[in-house]
């Protein structure tokens, strides 16, 4: 049996401004497994980024219930939280968010020190996701030093170090040329299967949905369609002969 890694029931997110009530996200409930990576997609404005911000904890649910790893984290103090955010959960951002006078190594060891994990065991592990992540000869480097797609592999190695539960990447790819994208992306969910994480991956690039085990389609803040066949997700990421503009009505 699948282990639940993270439980959503009802998740809804509404915001007042001024005369206007915008209903972001509208009742969501989905379940996450362990050993699973799931692309989260949708257009502009379906509400995938503000229901990435609940389950990471950055943003406060109107209604509903988040579960993480058996925690209900949704309306949790804000110290709680925190701790939640640091310890379970990786983050891997589109600006990569490195800090620019930490070397490679040193953006990665960050996390291990924050959750006072940090020995010669942790500096190894360091050592030895840079290097799987073709990163060998630029520990040293400041991200200054580093190109796009150098540093978002940082961003991937530090998001997954401490080992958490849940791994979160909000376009991951969106800076970043076609092959290279690939390339990131199948690594990342190559680590999310091989570490046995939890994996969502917000993305506008149909094509990037090869590498997940599900893809999830948000329409008007509500959960749309779900996608788990391999021959639709392959043929909506573009495999088939029929290119994404066709295999895009899989979701309709």
């Amino acid at each position: 049996m699948m282990e639940t890694v993270l439980s959503t029931r009802e998740v809804t997110k509404i915001y007042e401004l001024e005369d206007q009530v915008i209903t972001a996200v509208d009742h969501v409930s989905l379940d996450l497994f362990r050993g699973e990576f799931v692309a989260l997609v949708g257009p502009s404005g379906s509400g995938k980024t503000s229901m990435l911000a609940m389950i990471a904890g950055l943003l406060t649910p109107t209604g509903g219930e988040i579960c993480l790893d058996g925690e209900e984290v949704g309306q949790m103090r804000e110290s709680k939280r925190t701790r939640v955010r640091r310890e379970k959960i990786g983050f891997t951002f589109q600006a990569h968010n490195l800090v620019n006078y930490l070397t490679a190594l040193e953006n990665v060891e960050l996390m291990l020190r924050l959750n006072s994990r940090y020995d010669k065991d942790g500096q190894a592990r360091s050592i030895e996701l840079l290097t799987r992540l073709g990163l060998e000869d630029r520990l040293h480097n400041l991200p200054t030093q580093l190109s796009g797609g150098q540093r978002q592999r940082v961003a991937i190695a530090r998001s997954l170090i401490h080992e958490p539960q849940l791994v979160l990447a909000d376009e991951p790819t969106a800076n970043l040329d076609t092959a290279l994208a690939h390339q990131v992306v199948e690594t990342f969910s190559e680590l999310v299967h091989e570490q046995n994480r939890a994996g969502i991956m917000v993305t506008h690039d149909l094509r990037m949905v090869l590498y997940c085990d599900r893809v999830i389609e948000m329409e008007d803040g509500r959960l749309k369609h779900v996608l788990s066949d391999r021959a639709q997700i392959e043929q909506l990421a573009g495999n088939d002969p029929v290119r994404n503009a066709e295999t895009v009505k899989l979701l309709k």
